[in-house]
C-alpha cells in the first residue's frame, strides 16, 4: 500500500455532525479524518518497547493541525500504514497544494484532544481504542 493524503478521505458535513455515520466508514477513512489522533496514541502504546513520537501536520503559518501520525526513526504510521515520513508529509503536501509543517506534539492525548478540539476516545459513537488497536496490528512495521 502507498502513503495516502488525509485529505482524501475527508468527513462529509453528515459525517461531521453524526458520529454513528462517521463511526461507519471504512477503517481507512475512519483513521484518516477524524480519528488518526486516536491511531497514533495506540501506535505507540502497542510498540511500547520503541520510541515512538508522535507529530501533525497544518496548513504554514496556521496553528491548527489535521493530520496526526505516530513516528519511529524516521518512518510514519497513520491510516496507509508504515511509510518513510519524509513520503508521507509530500503526497499530503501534494495532495493540499500549499506548504504544509511538520509538528513534533509533546502532550499526552487528553492535551491535545483540549489544544485542537478533537475527541477524545470515550467521546465517539462506540470506543475506537479496539478497533485501532486491531488496525495497528495488520501492518508490519520496519523493524520486523
Amino acid at each position: 500500500m502507498t502513503a495516502e493524503a488525509a485529505g482524501t478521505f475527508r468527513r462529509t458535513q453528515i459525517e461531521r455532525s453524526d458520529q454513528r455515520v462517521a463511526w461507519e466508514r471504512t477503517d481507512q477513512a475512519f483513521f484518516a479524518a477524524g480519528a488518526c489522533h486516536v491511531l497514533a496514541w495506540v501506535c505507540r502504546e502497542f510498540y511500547a518497547d520503541r520510541s515512538i513520537e508522535m507529530a501533525a501536520v497544518r496548513f504554514a503559518g496556521e496553528r491548527q493541525v489535521f493530520h496526526v501520525y505516530a513516528v519511529w526513526d524516521g518512518w510514519a504510521f497513520d491510516h496507509s500504514g508504515w511509510h518513510p515520513e519524509p513520503q508521507l508529509l509530500a503526497v499530503n503536501t501534494e495532495f493540499e497544494g500549499r506548504p504544509l509543517e511538520r509538528v513534533k506534539i509533546t502532550v499526552s492525548l487528553a492535551e491535545f484532544c483540549e489544544e485542537h478540539h478533537s475527541r477524545m476516545p470515550n467521546q465517539y459513537w462506540r470506543d475506537p481504542l479496539p478497533r485501532a488497536r486491531e488496525y495497528v496490528s495488520r501492518y508490519i512495521p520496519p523493524w520486523a
